[in-house]
């Protein structure tokens, strides 16, 4: 009789190494044993050669629900089982639904638990007007943590928290034990700044981040972890594009608060000079994407350990809140899911980094961040058989030709991409082949933080 319901084989990628012919046993949903050499029997076989056997992605920033009408997410947690990732961590600016209290929590979490392909996890957020009256309610329906804004994207949509309401908000989110994670920019100088570059007359895709300068989100950064500091709670930059917003969580984290901080890919990847001067709105992002100069300064933060985690910002304008010649009137964000896991592996292999920051950022700091690294974010015994596996497959990046992306345009369009997910598994179930997604709507499940709450976060490089 067979051993184990089936058995990964590849080279396995973890935080603690890379193990070549290494094995996934899985019993049920669990992984059941870990090792190397030849591989126990179990009913099926999955032998992938040397690929690149890695937990399961978990994505902390995704916005399946911006535009009404468009993506949702049927379509965003098709994108991620693409892409190798088995978790999605949603946002809470839902367009027509500010998702600010117990009840929007509950709603969402069902609503969406009948679309997803992967498993999800929900921020909530406060509305100015209530103050923080449902935090704590939010928090018992499943809340894995709070977002929060410094910058007023919109007033209902996307409210800014003014610095008092934003310490009260922080007091009571410190005592639920879970993350506050902010949106990184001082909405005044924003607004001065902007006012400036209309006044000039520049619309091209200099006005962007001319509007946006470093100082704007470094500034953001400071009080963030400054108010994290006097209230005792966990605080979470959700996206930093300088250089210099790494060194001030380090800094924070030095004296010995918890002082955590997300890049997204595309500041990994993409550049002003490069990349937004011929892209214009299709890479428009608040923060902005930076010179070359501030790309290759994260990397070394990546490097060095001083970044926390790794994520998309996903979100899918169609195309035409994102065509305008005139900068600033395209929409911000822009759609990563396939391809996150692709882009980080290149990066690293292509700076000789080890593939162990792949496990650490994708998966295991992201489960210890939200509370989950008690089910999920690592390759262990006991913890669900979330697996991405990824090979090395070079192609140019054509985001209509998978099918599995509700827009088909991208920022990478035409990049030239060396790996890719070949097969994803989600609780030991096969949810991708490398070519289709098998997960039907309903397979995902709504992920809660882990009550009591575990130990704290390490610093990113522990």
């Amino acid at each position: 009789m067979a051993d184990f319901d089936s058995i990964i084989i590849g080279t396995l990628v973890t935080e603690e190494g890379v193990t070549e012919r290494g094995f996934v046993a899985v019993a049920g949903e669990r992984i059941a044993a870990v090792g190397s050499g030849p591989a126990p029997t179990a009913r099926e076989t999955f032998d992938f050669g040397d690929a690149y056997v890695m937990p399961g992605v978990i994505d902390g920033q995704v916005h399946s629900r911006s535009q009404a009408g468009q993506e949702d997410f049927v379509w965003s947690t098709r994108s991620a089982a693409a892409g190798g990732v088995t978790t999605i961590v949603d946002m809470p600016y839902d367009d027509g639904s500010l998702i600010c209290t117990a009840e929007l929590v509950t709603g969402k979490a069902e609503s969406a638990a009948a679309q997803a392909r992967v498993d999800f996890a929900l921020y909530g957020t406060i509305r100015p007007s209530d103050g923080t009256a449902h935090i704590a309610a939010m928090a018992e329906a499943g809340a894995i943590g709070f977002k929060f804004s410094t910058f007023e994207t919109h007033p209902d949509r996307f409210p800014r928290i003014a610095t008092p309401l934003l310490h009260e908000a922080f007091a009571e989110v410190a005592k639920t034990g879970l993350v506050a994670g902010v949106h990184n920019e001082n909405d005044e100088c924003v607004r001065a700044w902007s006012r400036a570059v209309a006044a000039s007359g520049v619309t091209d895709w200099r006005a962007h981040g001319a509007s946006r300068p470093a100082i704007s989100e470094t500034l953001a950064i400071a009080e963030v972890y400054e108010i994290g500091a006097d209230t005792g709670c966990r605080s979470h930059i959700v996206h930093c594009s300088v250089g210099r917003g790494y060194e001030i969580a380090e800094a924070y984290r030095d004296q010995g608060f918890e002082a955590t901080i997300e890049a997204c890919i595309h500041y990994l990847v993409l550049s002003e000079e490069d990349d937004v001067s011929r892209l214009l709105g299709k890479a428009k992002c608040n923060p902005p994407v930076r010179s070359r100069a501030e790309r290759e300064a994260i990397w070394a933060h990546l490097g060095a350990g001083n970044v926390t985690i790794v994520s998309t910002d996903h979100v899918s304008w169609s195309l035409s809140r994102k065509s305008s010649p005139v900068m600033l009137e395209n929409a911000s964000g822009m759609p990563s899911l396939e391809v996150l896991a692709s882009l980080l592996v290149d990066g690293l292999t292509e700076r000789g980094l080890p593939l162990t920051h792949a496990a650490r950022l994708l998966a295991g700091n992201p489960a210890r961040l939200f509370r989950i690294s008690d089910r999920k974010g690592a390759l262990q015994v006991g913890l669900d058989a979330d697996v991405a596996v990824l090979a090395e497959r070079p192609r140019h990046y054509d985001p209509a030709a998978s099918g599995h992306n509700i827009v088909h345009w991208s920022p990478y369009e035409g990049r030239l991409i060396r790996h890719r997910p070949i097969a994803t598994f989600l609780r030991g179930r096969m949810i991708y082949d490398g070519t289709d997604v098998l997960a039907e709507p309903g397979s995902g499940r709504f992920v809660k933080a882990a009550r009591p709450f575990a130990a704290t976060v390490p610093a990113p490089g522990a």
